[in-house]
């Protein structure tokens, strides 16, 4: 796009001393505003109830899960989702991961991430919009506020009046409100730290770790300043998604958008604009979409970064629209190649203008067509790459974990001394065996020496014995040390390779550590 733009007089140019943000050559703005306080309206409609229906799955999820049980046998805690730090282990239902098996974790993560391109690519800023807990939050909070000062109108009133005796109840009481909020958020988290049942009675009896009550006020205090005081600038100004979905979307993106090419020109008086002889757009230019939009935003100003597609404003548009008795959809979900196709230019008296590819009845309002969807929004290059992605990384964790061994073996050898010669000529070597059981259930093991001919081995900790194989008990879920003398008849100055085998004699698990002999003429 050419933009032609003539130069200002020398009295307009800006100065690199001047301390104000330019953002117009006509219009200057100072570099830090002050907060305009936002006071959304209660919208109603479909999409405010999905909202309503997503926020309490969320909330619920949240705060319900750490007390799910699951029964895991009599040496593993009952928690269904517990990241027990003490035993350095995350349990989830039926899964356990180790410290080794971080990975996980970290796959995980990418799952997140590349999830998060997939949603934007296809449908936008729908998380922005719908689940982040940013936005759960504030419609909680927004709730309340609601339920206590009353709706749009009745808050910006009580804003303005002075204070007196109702207007500082209510303020305690939702202030009061939300400060329960910010400690039931705080207070759930620290249950997936340690068993729900034991730290919520230790809790309220004063006896919890000062960790757990540290961590509920820092949360509260974040829940209750992010959530309460700050609200839309979080996402503004805080969240770095609204500068990086940009790269995410194009076309065939799914954003909230106002049809400007059906709305313009506005008009309150559209009746008497069409008895002149007027032709006017749909809009009439009552602000409704503005006044549920908890950003504080008019859609009708094109796509901005403060807009995370809750689609409030559309319930808001189609309730005006109904009441009309005009189609819906003015404001709505679509793409920018929809709305490109939905504008034609057309040639009246010489002059371009700008007029819907749709019908128009007589009256000129438009006829309500069927809206199909666009298979383009999903099968498309980037969002199948991004679906591809996160659905291999999913499957490769997946098929891991069914094919993971629980059983697992580290050796150390001993570095002072290296080795021993014992009187009868033999050579000693120490190690130390470090048996890991990564089951609930404590399982005999079998160990026993590959390789190295005519040496034996022996654990004083469990025999006085010598042998090439032994059995022991490993511990339910923990890892079991003990003390290995490997010996053999001096009959070679290399070091010599063998393996330690370790196996479960119940079950197919087996694990093997490659180790090295020691022998006065092996090199260090």
């Amino acid at each position: 796009m050419n933009l032609d733009i003539a130069p200002g007089p020398p009295d307009d140019r800006v100065e690199p001393s001047d301390v104000e943000q330019v953002s117009t050559r006509r219009k200057r703005q100072p570099l830090y505003a002050a907060r305009k306080k936002v006071f959304p309206k209660r919208a109603e409609g479909r999409f405010r109830r999905f909202k309503w229906i997503v926020m309490l799955i969320t909330l619920g999820v949240y705060c319900v899960s750490p007390w799910i049980r699951w029964y895991r046998g009599p040496y593993a805690p009952d928690q269904a989702i517990l990241v027990d730090l003490a035993s350095r282990r995350f349990f989830f239902f039926f899964i356990e991961i180790w410290p080794q098996e971080f990975y996980y974790v970290a796959g995980l993560l990418l799952m997140a991430g590349f999830g998060l391109f997939l949603v934007t690519s296809a449908v936008g800023r729908a998380w922005c919009g719908y689940a982040c807990p940013q936005t759960v939050w504030v419609d909680l909070i927004l709730a309340v506020e609601h339920a206590i000062e009353g709706d749009r109108n009745a808050r910006i009133k009580l804003d303005a009046a002075p204070w007196t005796l109702d207007k500082i109840v209510k303020r305690v009481a939702k202030h009061s409100i939300w400060l329960l909020i910010g400690a039931a958020t705080g207070g759930a988290w620290i249950f997936y730290f340690a068993d729900a049942r034991s730290l919520a009675s230790a809790l309220f009896k004063g006896e919890a770790p000062a960790v757990a009550y540290a961590t509920v006020a820092v949360l509260t205090s974040a829940t209750y300043i992010l959530g309460g005081l700050m609200r839309e600038q979080v996402c503004t100004f805080m969240c770095p998604w609204p500068r990086i979905q940009g790269a995410m979307l194009d076309e065939n993106s799914l954003v909230v958008t106002y049809n400007d090419w059906r709305g313009e020109p506005r008009s309150r008086h559209a009746k008497k604009a069409q008895a002149s002889g007027r032709l006017v757009g749909d809009c009439v230019d009552c602000n409704a979409c503005v006044a549920v939009c908890p950003m504080g935003i008019d859609i009708r100003n094109g796509q901005q970064m403060e807009c995370i597609t809750c689609a409030l404003c559309i319930d808001a548009c189609d309730g005006v629209m109904d009441k009309l008795a005009k189609p819906r959809a003015l404001v709505s979900y679509a793409t920018l190649s929809e709305y490109a196709g939905n504008v034609i230019l057309a040639t009246d008296g010489g002059k371009n203008v700008v007029q819907p590819n749709l019908v128009r009845n007589a009256d000129g309002s438009f006829v309500e067509g069927i809206r199909r969807f666009n298979c383009r929004v999903i099968f498309r290059p980037r969002v199948l790459f991004y679906a591809a992605i996160w659905a291999s990384i999913g499957i490769a964790m997946l098929v891991h974990l069914a094919l993971r061994e629980r059983l697992a073996l580290n050796v150390v050898h001993d570095r002072n001394p290296q080795y021993v010669l014992e009187s009868d000529g033999s050579i000693r070597n120490g190690y130390t065996l470090r048996v890991l059981n990564m089951v609930p259930m404590p399982r005999r093991i079998g160990i026993r020496l590959e390789g190295l001919d005519g040496a034996t081995m022996k654990i004083p900790e469990f025999s006085k014995a010598e042998g090439r194989r032994f059995t022991i008990e490993a511990d339910p879920d923990a890892a079991t040390t003990f003390k290995v003398f490997v010996t053999r008849q001096a009959k070679a100055a290399a070091v010599s390779e063998f393996r330690f085998v370790i196996e479960d004699e119940n079950h197919s698990d087996q694990a093997t550590y490659h180790a090295a002999f020691n022998t006065p003429g092996a090199p260090k």
